[in-house]
């Protein structure tokens, strides 16, 4: 159990934190400022929970492990289960912050870092776009993060490899998808959007679950393992 509440409290922080700037000071520090955001916190979260858990903290990273046959299917069940609470409640407490805004704040107008594609969203990037950079983008990401803690490679860095990662990841994509390369992540923001939101996360949840799949796989064949 202790596994997954410091998957529920990583994926929380990495949420509230990255999706949370976007929302609160996205227009003063910009997509570096986000990518930074992001990143930021997930190394503060693979050092924090990572002796407890790995600090996965996403399911597309679980569903690699799982693939590469290095977790059980009752881990990856519980892993998936806190990361989307913690998504959950780290929307919940970031609309709540958000609503306090004494000049008003509209979820509906203005999100919660939700993540999307098309005519209206930040680059107004076609979905073939957007499906293309999210699975290339968390098949990079897995092959990162199974690849810097397998046996072999050198693991107490690989909490700062895996966080540049995320950071470079979201310079390049924010104006495409907004990022997601997990689909907790998605999931959360966009049920308290609602909308357009909403009717686009399946996206979230199918394509980034697929690279997942697909990078552990290729760990399980030993492609690329030690």
């Amino acid at each position: 159990m202790k596994k997954y509440v410091a998957e529920f409290i990583g994926t929380f922080t990495l949420v509230l934190f990255g999706c949370g700037t976007a929302v609160v000071a996205g227009k003063e520090v910009g997509h570096l400022g986000i990518a930074f955001a992001f990143g930021f916190a997930l190394v503060a979260m693979a050092y924090g929970i990572g002796p407890v858990s790995g600090c996965h903290i996403n399911p597309a990273v679980s569903l690699g492990f799982f693939a590469a046959g290095r977790m059980t299917g009752r881990d990856l069940a519980g892993y998936i289960v806190g990361q989307v609470l913690g998504a959950i409640a780290a929307a919940a407490v970031l609309a709540v912050i958000a609503k306090g805004l004494l000049g008003g704040y509209s979820l509906a107008s203005n999100g919660l870092g939700q993540n999307g594609w098309g005519e209206g969203y930040l680059g107004g990037y076609a979905l073939s776009a957007a499906m293309v950079f999210e699975l290339v983008a968390t098949l990079l990401f897995v092959i990162v993060i199974l690849g810097s803690t397998q046996g072999g490679a050198p693991t107490q860095m690989a909490g700062l490899a895996i966080g540049i990662t995320l950071v470079a990841i979201h310079i390049f994509g924010i104006s495409i998808t907004g990022v997601s390369v997990n689909p907790a992540r998605s999931l959360g923001p966009a049920l308290f959007v609602g909308g357009k939101a909403i009717s686009q996360v399946w996206m979230f949840l199918i394509v980034p679950s697929v690279a997942g799949i697909l990078g552990g796989t290729i760990f399980r064949t030993k492609v690329l393992a030690v």
